[in-house]
């Protein structure tokens, strides 16, 4: 009888193993595959030239304090130009991301208007076109406006691409009871105080996400700004400045990547929880 109760359990110890050893193999294979491109970004940041050219991708450097990349990288007046104009369009665009999207959203939850479902059935049908298909007329629009070769387009154009920000918002807004907005109308308070005294600070969970989500987008974009501001750096087109007709400096290519890298790291770590929460909250509501 021993043998026999045993049997079962064995086998559910040896499921229970396997199960584990194959979750914790998936999740070494996964931080390799994201890990090892960094290690090589930063193996080759700490290379000379010449030892770039002679040693393999993954072959540590024999000088770990050589620094003469990054000083490189960060004294040009690319990457400088780059980060000031980064933190201005950043800065600019997430403000007017967070008041176009919570107003937006504010007006679709709240409001009752002919042609409200037609406005969300056109909201995603936005979200289902492939943006390159537009960018035709969009480069003719932003042209037409005058605005082409200055940070006015890129803010425009990221103020007014953020759609799924607009449904995160209303995910959230939908929690808010309509109580509230009763009561403070009860009180005298008209829909725009109740929409920046009562609505945005509940909102603050959901902006904090579309901040970062939204941040680290326009942190790392190069199409838009190489397209429509050839003349100005930002922080992601100022490294193809170290790409020449005659070959690139890879070296301090990877110093610069590095140097980009670093604030939205450092800024994930800080924020992560508010990008979990967010989301998980906004996909339960």
């Amino acid at each position: 009888m021993t043998t026999i109760h045993n049997v079962p359990r064995t086998g559910a110890k040896a499921q229970r193993v396997t199960v584990g050893t194959a979750k914790y193999l998936s999740l070494v294979i996964a931080a390799a595959c994201t890990l090892l491109p960094l290690v090589t970004v930063l193996f080759a940041s700490l290379k000379t030239s010449e030892e770039y050219g002679t040693t393999g991708a993954l072959t540590p450097p024999s000088n770990w304090l050589n620094l003469s990349n990054y000083v490189t990288a960060f004294d040009s007046g690319e990457m400088l130009e780059g980060i000031l104009n980064t933190g201005i369009v950043l800065v600019v665009s997430l403000a007017g991301t967070i008041l176009i999207g919570t107003m937006a959203a504010y007006g679709l939850d709240r409001f009752e208007f002919r042609g409200k479902k037609l406005v969300f059935a056109l909201f995603l049908i936005a979200t289902l076109v492939p943006g390159v298909t537009s960018q035709v007329a969009t480069f003719q629009v932003i042209n037409g406006m005058g605005l082409y070769d200055t940070k006015a387009a890129l803010i425009l154009l990221f103020m007014g691409t953020d759609i799924i920000a607009i449904y995160l918002f209303i995910q959230f807004m939908q929690a808010i009871p309509t109580s509230l907005d009763e009561a403070a109308m009860i009180d005298g308070a008209s829909r725009w105080t109740i929409y920046w005294k009562v609505i945005l600070p509940l909102l603050r969970p959901a902006i904090a996400t579309v901040v970062i989500i939204k941040g680290i987008a326009i942190y790392n974009e190069f199409y838009t700004p190489f397209l429509y501001l050839p003349s100005q750096d930002l922080i992601s087109t100022s490294l193809f400045r170290f790409k020449g007709p005659f070959g690139a400096q890879w070296e301090v290519i990877s110093a610069g990547t590095l140097i980009v890298i670093i604030p939205t790291l450092i800024a994930f770590l800080f924020l992560q929880r508010w990008i979990y929460r967010g989301l998980t909250s906004g996909a339960v509501k």
